[in-house]
């Protein structure tokens, strides 16, 4: 099946082992599903390759076992090698999303096929130039950010310095105007931000500790979900 044509980040869970307070990323995963969320993208920067392949199997299963495999779109940040491998074992993985300093997207779009996701993340001024002068015909969404300083991503928004740049409403609202691809904002992103950052027009919200790091999971992720689709106020 061609999941680029069911792609729906409007809300997108990030996670990884060393995101969950302890817990199963597959119990995460089912959690932010059943709280209404669209996408996952599993991110590790401690599990080995094998250990990735098997929270792909894991998510993998949670998502059919859920009936959403035809409509939930499973992601692997950065690790083609592991998208390559999980898939060799038969594992559904739909695609990859990847940073600007990582493996280029035309290389991603090569190995993995017209069908396959392919997500580009990046500072927001960098996305901007980005839409300006660059080819975007491999990529299927941006992830942009950040919206506060998050310490899910350290680096997010970090300048050499140190200093962490984040990014005004206006300039999310200009991305997603002129952006041929859908946007997708994360970075620090709470419950309360949902409404406004809705406003500017973006696809979509992501998150890692908002959900992953929440006491209640399944209620953070109905709660946001609920938020997105205007059928809640913040409190």
């Amino acid at each position: 099946m061609n999941m680029r044509s069911v792609l729906d980040i409007s809300a997108y869970l990030v996670v990884g082992p060393e995101n969950t307070k302890g817990r199963q990323v597959k119990d995460i995963v089912k959690a932010a599903l059943d709280g209404g969320f669209t996408c996952v993208q599993l991110r590790s920067k401690v599990a080995s390759a094998r250990e990735m392949i098997s929270l792909c199997k894991e998510t993998a299963q949670v998502i059919a076992e859920s009936g959403k495999s035809d409509s939930v779109v499973l992601l692997v940040d950065d690790r083609l090698d592991v998208v390559l491998a999980a898939r060799e074992a038969g594992i559904k993985v739909d695609g990859i999303h990847v940073g600007q300093s990582d493996i280029p997207v035309e290389v991603c779009r090569k190995y993995l096929g017209k069908d396959s996701v392919v997500g580009l993340s990046a500072r927001t001024e960098e996305l901007l130039d980005y839409v300006a002068h660059y080819d975007t015909r491999y990529i299927d969404y941006f992830g942009a950010g950040p919206l506060h300083e998050t310490p899910s991503k350290r680096d997010c928004g970090r300048l050499p310095d140190g200093t962490v740049i984040t990014r005004g409403l206006d300039e999310l609202k200009t991305l997603h105007e002129i952006s041929p691809v859908p946007v997708v904002v994360g970075g620090g992103v709470k419950a309360r931000d949902l409404k406004a950052l809705k406003a500017t027009g973006v696809d979509g919200f992501f998150v890692i500790s908002a959900v992953a790091g929440a006491a209640d999971p399944l209620a953070a992720a109905r709660e946001m979900t609920g938020l997105w689709k205007g059928h809640k106020s913040a409190d």
